[in-house]
């Protein structure tokens, strides 16, 4: 049996205002279309 990971709904765009480190400009998730991508979420305590 094949999976199939690609999903029918489509993710939301990133908000204008995100703070973004280590690029020149903010990243789209057009930009990022066929790229593996991991999200690290973290915060300060």
């Amino acid at each position: 049996m094949q999976q199939r990971w690609q999903g029918t709904v489509r993710a939301p765009d990133f908000p204008p205002d995100v703070d973004w480190l280590n690029v020149d400009r903010p990243l789209s998730l057009t930009d990022l279309r066929g790229h593996l991508v991991i999200l690290d979420f973290w915060t300060f305590c």
